[in-house]
């Protein structure tokens, strides 16, 4: 990853192959071209003070994301000068908002691929901004190249390996506070990229068995307790929901717990992610076309995998369990069937009308081993529905739950860290359409509103009095159009910050 230091030095006798300054759009009470941001202030003088106006002129508005390239002026040791949207200014003194650094970051970094050094001269004014401007920089670095030939694969996309140096001016390198910022934005930053990596490797290289393989060597190097269930302890234990989904497929499932404990821990939160490797969609399978992208279904549990070893590096002062749903979802002659009913862990039976619908099964084994430990609360993630798609998009993800004041903190934790969502109800009426004359419960129900649908069925498999909330994924897990701010193509990490905030704010006794 790229390396990353706080810098108080000269802009302009700093060595580097660029100079990152922020750009924002002209104001409604001064509309115009582009205003340079704080932090510049030695390169705008540099330029006799005329620097927005070379800015325009090259056809910069101060547009989020949008990237400028000029000459470096005379006198400084870098060559280059790249200026980066930070959108709207901000009202007031308040300075800018930690997602705008965040992109502006995120899509600076991009754009020096292939660049030794590059300082970045955004305005910070505490230690968050100095943290989120490093997460920008850190995930908007990112490149996925283990599957290109060797020449390609040691330099990155195009002969380009990722910016490889970054330095923050404006930092303070001796103050705890921004020490500290950095330090939370490198382990968090690792972790969601080692979640993307998992999300783009390929089916045929990570199926549930080298997916278990890959969290029990990051438990051992961080100190966390981690347990695999393979086929015959999931038969012994009764799972039919995992064994289910994964019964069709020559890889076989696996239920994998992961423990990260604190001796100053005063909550205990599970988390639990659906880990599809691979969905064809069973029996039912998919239609042409809807196939590509489907080793991204483990979305889910690659980002409670992170958020767990980011919480251990972290050192939070938090009980978080992991469970990770790990099935391939695959027709064959042993394959799951509509009309088959399996047994859960739970003991409640389940009409199975859809095998596509297999992420709710996997979920809901795990949801019911999670409540056995009876945490403070619960949260599930998932690339679930294409209804959620339908509804919210591609960049937010939907947040359902048993307890609106959760759902609120949930949602709050997700604000925290940049993350979109949106609060989605859980209407009684649509239990109804799940009701079966064979099961105790079918795994489909109406259509319209599928969503919810799925989101209440979850919620029949979570512990009684226990607090749970069920992040619906689907759109923002993978990014099938082109990269934006931080965000790259292909597994985007979605839900890892979040989840880590969440733990934040259980260690600090903030769940409610």
């Amino acid at each position: 990853m790229t390396a990353l230091t706080l810098s108080t030095a000269a802009v302009a006798g700093l060595r580097a192959d660029a100079i990152v300054i922020g750009v924002a759009k002209g104001s409604a009470s001064k509309p115009g071209g582009p205003v340079v941001a704080p932090g510049a202030e030695a390169v705008v003088q540099a330029y006799d003070g005329n620097l927005a106006g070379v800015l325009e002129t090259l056809g910069a508005s101060g547009a989020e994301g949008e990237v400028t390239k000029l000459p470096a002026p005379a006198g400084f040791k870098a060559p280059l000068v790249l200026a980066v949207g930070l959108g709207a200014q901000p009202q007031k003194d308040s300075g800018y908002d930690a997602e705008a650094l965040r992109r502006a970051a995120g899509a600076a970094a991009r754009a020096l691929s292939g660049t030794k050094k590059a300082a970045f001269a955004l305005p910070l004014t505490d230690p968050a901004d100095a943290g989120a401007v490093a997460e920008g920089v850190l995930l908007g670095a990112y490149s996925f190249d283990a599957y290109k030939d060797q020449g390609d694969a040691k330099n990155g996309k195009n002969g380009k390996g990722p910016l490889a140096e970054a330095a923050l001016l404006g930092g303070k390198p001796r103050d705890k506070a921004y020490k500290a910022a950095v330090e939370r934005a490198v382990a968090v930053s690792e972790e969601l990229n080692r979640a993307r990596d998992l999300i783009n490797t390929p089916p045929n290289d990570l199926n549930p068995e080298a997916f278990a393989a890959v969290a029990q060597t990051a438990a051992k190097e961080h100190g966390i307790k981690v347990q695999v269930l393979d086929e015959k302890a999931l038969v012994k234990g009764g799972y039919g929901g995992i064994l289910g989904v994964g019964a069709g497929s020559a890889s076989g499932p696996r239920l994998v717990k992961l423990s990260y404990t604190s001796s100053k821990a005063k909550k205990h939160i599970a988390l639990v992610g659906k880990g599809i490797t691979y969905d064809s969609g069973g029996i039912s399978l998919k239609p042409a076309g809807h196939n590509e992208t489907m080793k991204c279904d483990m979305s889910g549990a690659a980002a409670v995998f992170a958020a767990v070893v980011a919480a251990a590096r972290l050192g939070l002062e938090v009980n978080v369990t992991g469970w990770l749903a790990l099935a391939e979802n695959m027709p064959s002659g042993s394959a799951t069937r509509p009309g088959d009913v399996l047994r859960m862990y739970s003991g409640k039976t389940v009409e199975v009308l859809n095998t596509d619908a297999e992420g709710r099964l996997v979920l809901a084994d795990a949801l019911w081993a999670a409540s056995q430990e009876k945490p403070d609360a619960i949260v599930d993630v998932a690339t679930l529905t294409g209804a959620m798609v339908l509804a919210l998009g591609s960049r937010t993800f939907g947040i359902m739950a048993n307890d609106d004041d959760f759902r609120a903190v949930v949602r709050e934790a997700a604000e925290e860290a940049g993350e979109p969502a949106w609060p989605m109800p859980l209407p009684e009426h649509l239990r109804k359409g799940m009701e079966s004359s064979t099961a105790d419960i079918a795994n489909m129900g109406e259509r319209m509103g599928g969503g919810l649908v799925a989101g209440l069925f979850l919620r029949e498999f979570v512990g009684e009095g226990i607090t749970w909330a069920h992040l619906d994924i689907a759109g923002p897990a993978f990014n099938e159009g082109g990269p934006f701010g931080y965000t790259p193509k292909g597994g985007t990490g979605s839900a890892v910050r979040t989840l880590v905030r969440l733990a934040e704010r259980a260690a600090a006794g903030k769940l409610s």
